[in-house]
């Protein structure tokens, strides 16, 4: 009993804590810039408690606290999609949420785990201080990586996200989001050790890691003061629309039509300024509820027209059908409209451009083996899509080469640096960066905004600018920087005509991808753990 209550001790408190730590991934209406330190404090709060812990179920009870209460509290739209929309009972639907929960939070477990195996006593001299730091950094960035990439991934509240306004934030330039959580990482352990170390005695040689943390922290600053991409061809101006179709009417079949209505009025607007005429439209993720073969002529027709009248090229999202032997092709896909296309080609598919989606959300559009059972207890349309090809070709347009992807898909930073690479069969990489979304599964919820501050990580580890088309949020133009350059407010209908600037330039990260900062955090785990789990051979936990 008296076991099982120290273990009480540590969940409590760092549930509460880990319900802190999800505030700091875009809620509104904290102001941004204090996010950074929200994370930062919480993590080293996790860290301190996880360092401190004398027995194994304190540690891991604490762990998983964390990680249960970050995860419910971060993404607990996940509920309105299940039930407000999927028609999942409203118990069920959290029961759900919470097993997800306790899923993730089992990364948090398992990293902190691999820590206090390699770190049995966290109290030492300052060199010990900062291979730890150093050991609970990699672990956790190695974790983080797993979660992202394991079944699919679910790299979602990576604590990299919380920092793109934040000192480490050039990081991501040269190691991507991962390497941000790294030097972050690092920082709250090093915070954490000082605070277990010297809360009696500060001897002056306990700041060291300290300051090896800050000098992190500096060059992020550098990093970010360098200016890795260079303009590629002239100026545009783009429009993205936003119509805020409710999902329960998007695919009610006696609305279906409404919704399309609204984005073809959005797309023909006038625009305010008669010399910001847009070269290009971007209309969100499946704007078009039925498959391509489902539509008359005229109605193809009339997509047409819009785009001879503004003399630009129109790009939507559209679920699209092949009949491939005795069964159908499903796509969720993007495709390319202009004066010069054909209603009857966009019905066979013979399409001058098109990119389907390659990385599919589980249960929204693929069901995983074994879990039919679980998607009749939803009601959502458009279940079960094939994956388009990792790297496909960019389209190119007014001196530009666009790389498109489709809502979840933008969460990955390591795919979307294939399209900004040039490719031998698909040809050159991108000069700018679009992604079509609809969140309004999720309602008007952190998710909008979450996602908004992902898709900025991903300017920045590019250097491209990242145009966003969403039907109910966040729809922006961001620069190359991160820095959001015009934004629509959430769940509202309106159009945001920007002029946009394309560049070229590869940044370290898009050259190299993650293997740089997983080979370090593997390297620092087998070297410097395996050395200071030699220091104290004897350390045990008890249970």
């Amino acid at each position: 009993m008296t076991a099982q209550r120290s273990a009480f001790s540590y969940f409590l408190p760092l549930f509460g804590i880990g319900a802190l730590h999800a505030i700091s991934f875009a809620p509104d209406p904290l102001p941004l810039h204090f996010l950074p330190f929200v994370q930062l404090i919480t993590l080293a709060c996790l860290a301190f408690y996880s360092f401190k812990a004398a027995r194994a179920s304190q540690f891991v009870w604490g762990a998983f606290g964390f990680g249960l209460a970050n995860f419910g509290v971060g993404i607990y739209w996940l509920h309105i999609s299940m039930h407000q929309y999927g028609g999942m009972p409203f118990l069920l639907a959290a029961m759900a949420v919470a097993l997800f929960a306790g899923l993730m939070a089992l990364y948090y477990v398992v990293a902190i785990a691999l820590v206090r195996f390699f770190i049995p006593n966290a109290r030492g001299a300052w060199q010990q201080q900062l291979a730890a730091a150093a050991i609970w950094a990699s672990a956790w960035t190695l974790l983080e990586w797993v979660r992202g990439t394991f079944l699919t991934g679910f790299p979602w509240l990576n604590i990299a996200y919380a920092h793109v306004d934040s000192m480490f934030t050039g990081w991501a330039t040269v190691l991507g989001a991962y390497g941000v959580a790294w030097w972050v990482a690092f920082t709250a352990a090093v915070m954490a050790l000082f605070a277990l170390n010297t809360h009696k005695h500060a001897p002056k040689s306990y700041s060291f890691p300290l300051g090896l943390a800050l000098l992190g922290a500096l060059a992020g600053i550098l990093l970010g003061g360098i200016q890795w991409h260079q303009p590629h061809g002239d100026p545009f101006y783009v429009r993205l629309a936003q119509g805020n179709i409710d999902q329960q009417m998007k695919f009610d079949p006696a609305h279906l039509q409404d919704g399309v209505k609204l984005y073809k009025q959005l797309a023909a607007a006038a625009p305010k300024d008669p010399e910001a005429s847009p070269t290009l439209i971007i209309l969100p993720e499946t704007i078009i509820p039925l498959f391509q073969h489902q539509w008359q002529l005229d109605f193809w027709q009339e997509w047409i027209d819009i785009a001879k009248q503004q003399q630009a090229t129109i790009l939507l999202g559209a679920p699209l059908y092949a009949q491939q032997g005795e069964r159908g092709i499903y796509t969720n896909s993007v495709i390319s409209i202009d004066q010069n296309s054909n209603p009857t080609a966009i019905q066979q598919l013979q399409l001058d451009y098109r990119y389907d989606k390659h990385h599919l959300v589980p249960f929204g559009e693929f069901i995983p083996p074994g879990f039919h059972w679980f998607l009749e207890l939803l009601h959502i349309p458009l279940g079960d899509f094939n994956r388009g090809a990792t790297r496909q070709a960019n389209l190119s347009l007014h001196q530009q080469h666009i790389g498109p992807d489709i809502c979840y898909e933008d969460v990955f930073g390591e795919e979307i640096i294939q399209s900004v690479r040039p490719h031998a069969d698909h040809g050159d990489g991108a000069t700018m960066l679009i992604n079509i979304s609809n969140l309004a599964w999720f309602g008007d919820t952190w998710a909008l905004r979450q996602h908004l501050q992902i898709a900025r990580m991903r300017s920045i580890e590019t250097a491209r600018p990242m145009l966003r088309a969403t039907n109910t949020g966040a729809t922006a133009a961001i620069f190359p920087t991160g820095e959001v350059q015009a934004l629509l407010p959430t769940h509202t209908v309106g159009i945001l005509d920007v002029e946009v600037q394309g560049t070229q330039g590869l940044t370290p990260y898009v050259q190299l991808g993650n293997w740089p900062i997983v080979t370090w955090s593997l390297l620092v785990l087998l070297l410097l753990g395996r050395k200071l789990r030699a220091t104290h051979p004897h350390s045990q936990h008890n249970n």
